[in-house]
């Protein structure tokens, strides 16, 4: 008791003598308090109930010209706000929620200043720049304070040479500060403080380089990739990456606001994947109507190889393949085909020229007929060479969109180009799919043609991979952590499925490792508006029953809830979408039973429930699955059985009986 004393004494004492330099910033529901302090180096920490969430951390700028933003800075001002309001998220995890925070804005020196926001699910500050004179910025300061023997997953780059070249595609490897690789770790990141867990984003990333960690002991430390100073060009792609840099990130002209560093903060698990920070701390939307844009599934070609059978032509990257495409994704009701690579010659990088034997129009105007449009797969900077006229030209054709790949960098260059990518596609009424890309940072609020992102680690490592990947136990982690972010180009849809015991490598008949319900819960959990069926058209045809279940699975709900789950061990989701329920559960290779009780349904109404669950085989036979339906009601319950590796989807609408 005299410790505890001494301590509470202790920290009335030091509160009295910082109180003059301190800045506390308190959530609306008063939980969670942000400090910054202000004295000889600018500070940031975080409480939650009483309890330190992250210590007193170190965050600043360094400019090349020796100036430190944060280094003995006095405020010359403050000033409070308070912000309560109704954001509009198209093909976000819900169409709308409300965002109400406390805010604070500190003017510093040097015509700099920080702007910080408590919300009730996490606190973010920013710095900004009110100047007209151009900024070069050596580095941003950042080294948050947790202590050490925490539990922290990281997931790191997979470049040991050049770490900041790579796909942001990586397993989370569950680890503590003290312990952890001494490598760079892109974002998110998640630490678990105890009361709460937190996890590091960002948003609203603009004219700068994105965050990367890297764990010291007993904090995550942020760095940046440099800026590019020479770039060079990969011939098997006409990819161009960074051959040499510049010793700062970036440099600004003007006013400019820098990106939102994001701490999330969930006591609760399930609370983790419907985080809307990311979202509600983005530029607004720019594009203005999103009436043209179309979310919806696609019928895709590279993941199954062009495997087609029973077919009366050659299967390959030609105009016959990809009409038996367009006519498989008509009789099922999915909005897409992707031409992915080979539709122009990668090498040569001559992406307004399509090869001899896609013959483009045709292809275009049978879809049209069929109600089916074409989406198109480029290299970033193939397509940014020439963007206008790209962009311009197959609009004009009647495509709808492009899926651009190997970005595989986010410095202040990357992000640029991305932004250029967005923008223009928008003009031009174009989907945008951003593949070997980073993690999201709010962009598909600014430009919500952007529907979706890859940075995950997702079905095409089964192609190449092996267990010791553990995919179940990945699909049920990321969901936790990396959909914070935004929306996840994952390209479920295997129709070949395999046990911990019989799941092989293949390339050209790949093989997910889990079950086929695993695989169509995937459409319910994951938050991915522009999806694809990966496996070939004629896998699904031989399964008609289950294709129809599939194909009418949505890509955007109404509303999004996490009923039951824990981090990297399960996960069951609730979907809303006009007046139709949707469950998605599943596990990593642990089986497991749980039970859903269904009172969120309105009272006095009748539904029915269709169910794709785990077969009782599937432990043995991963492709083993049974559809039933029932008659339920609010009150009743659900007893859903996974299997290793498992799920379930249950859709309930209203019975018409």
């Amino acid at each position: 008791m005299k410790i505890k004393t001494l301590i509470s004494l202790l920290f009335l004492s030091l509160s009295f003598q910082l109180s003059a330099k301190d800045f506390t910033i308190k959530s609306p529901n008063g939980r969670l308090e942000a400090i910054v302090g202000t004295g000889e180096e600018l500070t940031f920490q975080l409480w939650l109930d009483g309890h330190e969430l992250m210590g007193t951390s170190l965050i600043g700028m360094r400019l090349t010209d020796g100036t430190i933003i944060g280094g003995n800075r006095r405020v010359s001002a403050s000033k409070p706000r308070y912000i309560n309001e109704r954001i509009m998220a198209p093909f976000y995890r819900q169409n709308e929620f409300q965002a109400e925070a406390n805010e604070l804005r500190l003017k510093l020196n040097n015509n700099f200043g920080l702007l910080v926001r408590a919300y009730n699910e996490g606190a973010a500050y920013r710095f900004y720049y009110t100047g007209r004179q151009p900024i070069t910025i050596e580095n941003e300061l950042g080294n948050y304070q947790f202590g050490r023997n925490h539990k922290a997953w990281l997931s790191y780059s997979t470049n040991k040479d050049k770490p900041f070249a790579m796909a942001f595609q990586n397993i989370y490897h569950e680890t503590t500060l003290d312990t952890a690789r001494q490598q760079i770790a892109f974002l998110p990141a998640t630490v678990d403080c105890g009361p709460a867990k937190l996890t590091l984003l960002e948003s609203d990333v603009s004219h700068y380089p994105g965050m990367f960690v890297r764990a010291d002991g007993d904090a995550l430390t942020a760095t940046f990739a440099p800026y590019p100073k020479t770039m060079a060009r990969y011939q098997w792609r006409s990819m161009t990456y960074v051959d040499s840099t510049e010793p700062y990130i970036a440099r600004t002209t003007g006013p400019q606001q820098y990106p939102w560093r994001i701490f999330a903060v969930t006591k609760k698990d399930v609370d983790m994947p419907t985080n809307n920070l990311v979202y509600a701390l983005a530029t607004p939307n720019k594009v203005g109507s999103t009436d043209w844009i179309k979310p919806g599934k696609v019928a895709w070609d590279w993941w199954n190889d062009w495997n087609l059978k029973g077919v009366n032509f050659k299967a390959g990257m030609n105009t016959e393949t990809y009409k038996y495409f367009i006519d498989f994704a008509a009789k099922e009701g999915l909005e897409y085909i992707i031409l992915d690579e080979g539709w122009y010659d990668a090498k040569s990088g001559d992406i307004m020229h399509p090869v001899e034997a896609i013959d483009l129009p045709v292809l275009i105007d049978y879809g049209r007929q069929h109600g089916v449009g074409i989406v198109l797969w480029s290299v970033f900077n193939v397509m940014d060479e020439q963007l206008e006229t790209v962009c311009k030209h197959y609009a004009d054709m009647g495509i709808k969109g492009f899926k651009v790949d190997f970005m595989d960098r986010n410095d202040q260059t990357a992000v640029e180009m991305v932004e250029r990518l967005a923008d223009c596609t928008a003009r031009n009424h174009l989907l945008l799919d951003l593949h070997g890309i980073y993690t999201p940072a709010g962009l598909n609020r600014t430009y919500p043609n952007v529907l979706n992102y890859e940075s995950v680690f997702g079905m095409e490592e089964v192609k190449w991979g092996s267990l010791s990947n553990d995919h179940p136990r990945y699909d049920v982690t990321f969901p936790y952590i990396r959909m914070m972010a935004g929306s996840v180009d994952y390209t479920p849809g295997a129709m070949r499925n395999g046990t911990k015991n019989d799941w092989v490598k293949s390339y050209s008949k790949p093989v997910s490792q889990g079950t086929r319900a695993h695989q169509t819960a995937m459409y319910v959990v994951y938050d991915s508006p522009f999806t694809m069926l990966a496996d070939a058209p004629t896998c699904y045809e031989a399964e008609p029953e289950y294709t129809s279940f599939l194909s009418a699975l949505p890509t955007v709900y109404d509303r999004t809830r996490i009923l039951q789950g824990e981090i990297g061990q399960y996960i069951v989701s609730l979907r809303e979408r006009n007046g139709i329920y949707y469950i998605g559960a599943m596990t990593n290779w642990e089986a497991r039973d749980v039970t859903i009780n269904l009172d969120f349904l309105p009272e006095n109404v009748r539904f029915g429930a269709s169910v794709l669950a785990d077969g009782i085989n599937a432990d043995h036979n991963a492709e083993d699955y049974k559809l039933s339906k029932k008659t339920v009601s609010r009150g009743s319950k659900l007893d859903l059985h996974l299997a290793s590796g498992g799920g379930a989807v249950v859709v309930i609408a209203p019975s018409t009986r």
